[in-house]
């Protein structure tokens, strides 16, 4: 069955709920749409407001073609196809048709550069939707190119009235007694996301098929918990999925890392979000075990924001693995969260003299660097001297662990600091 929201999607400005500083008597795309002259332009706004809504309705008001890609599976090849078809529509006089590409943001810039030529040639008319401000994530070429209008959310009254039309004009609801006895929760659960609304209306609609139903807060909230699997990205789950994905790799294990990593693909995370994490999990715990890790995840970060989506789900595919297949340690991470712990419970303890800095002759007569012991002066570049201030002389902070690459860092410290540290 097609969701709810796809079923309620309007065709007409007049069916269109929100949005009149746009599309009101006085919006400027109403006048635009009125005159047969559509700028290209990007719509900004939270989810669910209804930006992929409003560009299929322009399309259809002005009567053109209308062709749609999402930044999260499409790449530049697609971008040229589309091109191509829309130039063998494109007629003397008549409006360029429509590329509408989602989540615009996500593009690389040389996805975005590839959109340049067409645009200026009025070839197509685009229109961007981004949930992201564009003055940071639209390259400045495109962006000169577009007019930028910004989507409100949705007000309550507009989410009432959106539940209003589900009862009235719906097939699946128009038929039955629903009465919504309270709107607290359903608005919560929407959170201003028209779709969010929607899909919590048919879940609950759909676990309770009785003819006469009364809606009530109580019941929204049982039915949800229950029912409603789903990745959100501003929920619990958003974090208990990037908790198992970090889970998965601390664990060695390849296949959940690469399950959850696609269901944040899937849900539409941000990637940056995403090698972000990749690149706390190789240093925290991986480390020293494999150093290399946090190159490959940093480098991973990198070309993730050059080549976008859709590949880019390759380049956090392969990081992910390695780091899952890496061997683990988390002896940096214990030793900063250890030294962290020192700091507060000592305070500012004194530097040592001969660790201080002396760039006057006032500094060197109270002793600053005296006795400091130049490493690069020995044989080894070693100097056996106290490093840390006193009182807490002699702590061992970093503890390597058994893994190969920390198994001869162990041996080395032995060699300079004897039992010292207790290596």
């Amino acid at each position: 069955m097609i969701p709810l929201a796809e079923r309620m999607r309007p065709f007409s400005l007049d069916r269109y709920i929100g949005q009149t500083h746009l599309v009101g008597p006085e919006g400027v795309l109403r006048k635009a749409i009125a005159a047969g002259r559509l700028p290209s332009f990007i719509l900004w706004g939270p989810p669910g407001v209804g930006k992929t809504t409003l560009a299929r309705i322009i399309a259809n008001e002005l009567k053109i073609p209308f062709y749609s890609l999402s930044a999260i599976n499409s790449g530049v090849k697609d971008i040229r196809e589309a091109i191509e078809k829309a130039q063998k529509q494109r007629f003397f006089n008549a409006a360029s048709p429509i590329l509408f590409i989602d989540e615009i943001h996500r593009f690389s810039k040389s996805q975005q550069d590839s959109l340049l030529g067409a645009v200026e040639q009025g070839i197509v008319t685009l229109i961007g939707a981004t949930t992201e401000n564009p003055s940071f994530e639209v390259i400045s070429a495109l962006l000169s190119r577009c007019q930028v209008y910004v989507l409100e959310p949705l007000t309550q009254e507009q989410l009432v009235q959106l539940i209003s039309d589900v009862l009235k004009h719906d097939g699946e609801f128009q038929n039955r007694s629903i009465i919504i006895d309270e709107y607290t929760k359903l608005l919560q659960y929407s959170g201003g996301d028209a779709r969010k609304l929607l899909n919590a209306l048919e879940i609950v609609g759909e676990a309770h098929p009785q003819q006469d139903l009364v809606i009530t807060d109580e019941l929204v909230t049982t039915t949800i918990q229950q029912n409603l699997i789903r990745y959100d990205k501003d929920g619990d789950q958003h974090y208990d999925i990037i908790s198992a994905f970090i889970k998965a790799i601390r664990g060695s294990d390849p296949n959940g890392a690469l399950y959850w990593l696609a269901r944040m693909i899937e849900g539409g995370e941000e990637e940056k979000f995403i090698c972000r994490r990749l690149i706390i999990s190789a240093s925290e715990d991986i480390g020293l075990a494999n150093p290399n890790a946090l190159l490959i995840a940093t480098q991973a970060f990198q070309a993730v924001q050059a080549v976008g989506f859709p590949e880019a789900r390759i380049i956090m595919a392969e990081a992910a693995i390695y780091l899952a297949l890496s061997p683990k340690s988390n002896s940096a991470y214990s030793g900063i969260s250890k030294a962290l712990r020192i700091v507060k419970e000592t305070g500012n303890l004194p530097v040592p003299l001969h660790l201080r800095n002396a760039p006057t002759q006032l500094m060197k007569s109270l002793g600053y660097g005296a006795k400091y012991d130049y490493a690069h002066d020995h044989s080894a570049h070693f100097a056996p001297q106290e490093y840390l201030p006193q009182g807490i002389e002699g702590t061992q902070l970093y503890e390597p662990q058994k893994n190969p690459t920390e198994q001869k860092a162990r041996e080395k410290l032995k060699e300079w600091w004897h039992e010292k540290y207790g290596y």
